[in-house]
């Protein structure tokens, strides 16, 4: 069997990347993935400003009693500053000529007739922020392969830059086999279950910021799954199922794609999972996930969304390490030969946080998914003990 890193490393190797691109205004590029660098052409601030609202001067005036000059609010040009004289100035404001120092009005009395005095010592440079001092011209801003947070796209604006380079939505095809599966809302026939791989991966999918489209269900016929293959490659970068793709007489997927392209069954040391195809279909990348809901959601999370997002352009994937905590649980009977993804939830217990895990860890079992925020790794034939730290892997919206 592959070991996780082996079958993650395949597929990151072999993720094709979009490369069609297109301008969006900032206020539609949220969440996109950047396709070109932002280089910053002005400096930010462009100049030397006021951190507070308070009073420019030179330092070497001493603490006053000092007449006011000027009144320099944001956005206008100052004068001069007159030696021996401060000028009124508010946040943001330019600081003037001759100025080295802005004491904030709290520390300033001003007398009957009109001057000024401090009540602290005046130091060079306080208060003032540089010009350069957040951005410097020239500086990659904002580098490529990057989704797209709220924070970039106020960065963006404050270089001065209206629209950004993004590659266009990866756009993924799926459908769901079996003549087993219903429909929700649909009367449930004695040996049919419940479409649940349908819900929760194509919202997945939406969150990772894909083009979907859902085909369905398909029937257990090899002639129709080729066919949707045919219809799927025809339309998509990425086509997935869940399901279908063992030996079994009635799991046309295997032998539908190594008609209409290639594949590569694997089984990975992963529990909940094992079983994944990946191969290609025309020029789209398939991807078959495992058909029991769990095990499908744990490789999706673990294996494909990191595929999916490489397909997608992004390349700024977080390499810190992930945040740890005391687990709040025993796991005594460890899988000797697969690494382990328990679910989990992050609580608070005497007020420190730890982790517990849902009781039945069952591959069957989709609602210890519902109720994890997270999922901790472990390595063939680890045990825990309450109070090991361990790694979470967030799967919380």
């Amino acid at each position: 069997m592959l070991t996780v890193d082996q079958a993650r490393d395949w597929l990151l190797q072999r993720a094709q990347v979009v490369r069609t691109t297109e301008s969006l205004p900032l206020l539609q590029a949220l969440g996109r993935i950047l396709a070109e660098p932002v280089l910053a052409t002005v400096d930010v601030p462009p100049q030397d400003n006021s951190a507070m609202d308070g009073y420019a001067l030179s330092s070497a005036d001493g603490s006053g009693p000092l007449p006011v000059s000027q009144r320099i609010p944001a956005g206008c040009q100052p004068q001069p500053l007159p030696a021996g004289t401060v000028a009124r100035i508010f946040t943001g404001a330019p600081i003037p000529a001759g100025a080295d120092a802005v004491v904030m009005q709290e520390q300033a009395e001003v007398q009957d007739d009109g001057q000024v005095t401090f009540t602290q010592p005046v130091k060079p440079g306080q208060n003032i922020r540089r010009a350069g001092e957040d951005i410097c011209q020239g500086a990659t801003v904002l580098a490529a392969g990057k989704m797209l947070a709220t924070a970039d796209l106020g960065l963006a604006a404050s270089i001065g830059v209206p629209a950004l380079t993004v590659y266009r939505p990866l756009r993924v095809a799926v459908f769901f086999t079996g003549d087993e599966l219903t429909e929700p809302g649909q009367p449930l026939v004695p040996g049919h279950i419940y479409n649940s791989n349908r819900y929760w991966l194509v919202p997945e999918l939406m969150r990772l910021g894909c083009e979907v489209t859902d085909l369905g269900i398909v029937p257990d016929s090899l002639s129709r799954t080729r066919e949707i293959l045919q219809d799927a490659a025809a339309l998509a970068d990425v086509i997935m199922t869940c399901g279908g793709v063992s030996v079994g007489e009635e799991d046309h997927v295997k032998a539908a794609v190594e008609a209409e392209g290639s594949l590569d069954l694997w089984k990975i040391a992963i529990k909940p999972g094992k079983p994944l195809a990946s191969g290609k279909v025309g020029q789209a990348g398939f991807i078959g996930l495992p058909g029991n809901p769990v095990s499908g959601f744990v490789t999706y999370q673990v294996l494909v969304k990191p595929y999916l997002q490489r397909c997608a352009g992004l390349l700024t994937e977080t390499d810190t390490a992930p945040a740890r905590y005391p687990a709040g649980f025993a796991w005594e009977r460890p899988d000797a030969r697969r690494e382990e993804f328990l679910r989990v939830k992050l609580v608070q217990q005497d007020g420190q946080w730890q982790l517990q895990r849902y009781p039945n860890q069952g591959s069957g079992v989709l609602t210890s998914c519902a109720w994890a925020d997270g999922l901790v790794r472990l390595a063939p034939g680890q045990q825990v003990v309450p109070g090991d730290m361990l790694a979470l892997l967030s799967i919380a919206v």
